[in-house]
């Protein structure tokens, strides 16, 4: 059987074509960087030297309105425009409509969309966690991927679920590729998690993670040695109880780590029926 060479030629360039090939180089290669490139590595020949041509500069259509360029503010004149923003908010409701509309934190523009809370905002008990995953910038709710499928299974075992606590995060919009907030970023953020706290106004607060339990609570040991202690947070309208523990995010990476965090959720376990 003799192939069909201009159909397999054909296919080829197709194949080109669709990796983004479409016009010929050369039989050799060539440092196109250099600055001593021959005339005889060109297909066309020498050309005669000339001027560079100045790039073009696009020119407003007639009748556009033309836009300031306004930088993003500075880490700390974020921060203070955070701690003004919640100033006089009064319910949470109120809150997630400003915190919506807070341009201040560059994370806004990444991600898909705010991640609020979830839970009962009644609850003796709040979570806290870092920041929005892949899952949760979806569908706009704390804690619904891997790691929440873990937390649900570890509130149940002590007998409660969302419906008997309040969950929610330092950050609420997802870091670009899930990495880690910077310090910045949940200095801008944290006057609104404190007002959260304040308004649902919980009698026990749960850090879920060290960023949670340094930012929070203040707590500068590894998480690892900070969790499982009872310490006290200032709501701004009281004191309560506040404890960190694991994120269950680790506890999926290390599940030798899940007996201390058993033992962490006994505690707050027997907190409640204190």
């Amino acid at each position: 059987m003799i192939p069909d060479t201009d159909k397999a030629a054909r296919e080829l360039l197709a194949f080109y074509l669709e990796a983004g090939v479409d016009a010929p180089v050369g039989e050799e290669p060539v440092d196109r960087f250099a600055d001593d490139i021959t005339p005889a590595t060109s297909l066309e020949g020498p050309r005669e030297p000339r001027a560079p041509t100045p790039s073009p500069v696009e020119k407003p259509r007639a009748g556009a309105p033309s836009l300031p360029i306004v930088a993003p503010p500075s880490p700390d004149v974020a921060a203070m425009a955070a701690r003004e923003a919640v100033k006089g908010i009064a319910s949470l409701e109120e809150l997630r409509a400003v915190l919506d509309a807070f341009e201040g934190c560059a994370l806004k523009g990444t991600a898909k969309q705010l991640v609020f809370a979830d839970g009962n905002p009644q609850a003796k008990v709040m979570l806290v966690g870092e920041a929005p995953g892949r899952d949760e910038d979806i569908e706009g709710l704390p804690f619904v991927g891997r790691s929440g499928k873990l937390l649900d299974r570890m509130l149940n075992a002590i007998g409660l679920d969302r419906s008997s606590v309040y969950i929610a995060n330092i950050i609420p919009w997802r870091p670009p590729g899930n990495r880690t907030p910077t310090p910045q970023e949940s200095q801008i953020c944290l006057p609104f998690i404190q007002r959260q706290i304040e308004l649902a106004d919980p009698d026990i607060l749960v850090c879920l993670g060290g960023p949670s339990a340094q930012t929070l609570l203040g707590i500068r040991d590894g998480i690892t040695k900070a969790r499982g202690r009872w310490v006290g947070y200032d709501t701004g309208k009281r004191e309560i109880r506040a404890m960190a523990t694991f994120h269950p995010a680790f506890l999926l990476r290390s599940p030798l780590q899940k007996r201390f965090a058993w033992r962490d959720f006994l505690a707050l376990k027997k907190a409640l029926a204190d």
